[in-house]
């Protein structure tokens, strides 16, 4: 299987369609290796196999490292209770993601988790002085842990993309990736100003 969020993913969504007794659901979460990949390939939520390398599967582990990374972010003691609710309830998002680009054809990402970030995105932007140079990834622990999950989500981001040129991924999907990387960015400079009292400006000339 994919990687984790992907497995529960799967077994809610089988269970929706076939009724799957719980019991079947916590023998199979409770059996972590299956040998089955020991090939080369890993299954999907709709029971077909793919190769590890494919671009599904690549979109899938890079939206998971990207919520791992969120996680990291989660982990710091110093975060507000709001940028801690908005990380949080984007933690959630990804896992959902996750399952959809597990499950061809599965649409768990809306419209309105798109704009729930844009409204995020614009409420934490307000409180900050326009952005007049390049900032480098740092100004704190918490600060620097959001870059690096930005990044990852560009990745993913990317990755999703490279999906899309072979098959159909849901607007909605790269909607979402495109606008949180944005939302990591502003978060970043909201944390660094939290920590440090300034952002890391890159220097012209040194």
């Amino acid at each position: 299987m994919a990687n984790g969020c992907a497995k529960v993913a799967a077994v809610s969504w089988q269970r929706s369609r076939v009724k799957v007794k719980f019991n079947s659901m916590g023998n199979r979460l409770t059996k972590i290796y299956t040998r089955t990949g020991d090939d080369g390939s890993t299954g999907l939520g709709d029971g077909s196999r793919v190769s590890k390398d494919s671009h599904r599967i690549e979109a899938n582990g890079s939206i998971d490292e990207a919520n791992s990374c969120i996680g990291l972010v989660l982990a710091q003691s110093t975060l507000s209770p709001e940028v801690r609710r908005c990380l949080t309830d984007v933690q959630h998002d990804l896992f959902d993601l996750g399952g959809e680009i597990c499950i061809p054809g599965h649409r768990m990402i809306a419209a309105a988790h798109v704009e729930r970030l844009e409204r995020d995105l614009d409420a934490f932007n307000e409180t900050l002085p326009p952005l007049k140079e390049f900032i480098l990834p740092g100004g704190g622990a918490a600060a620097a842990a959001c870059h690096v999950a930005r990044s990852v989500c560009r990745r993913a981001e990317r990755r999703c993309w490279s999906l899309a040129e072979a098959e159909t991924v849901s607007p909605e999907a790269l909607q979402y990736l495109n606008r949180l990387s944005d939302l990591l960015f502003v978060i970043a400079r909201v944390l660094a100003r939290d920590e440090s009292g300034s952002e890391v400006v890159w220097r012209r000339e040194r």
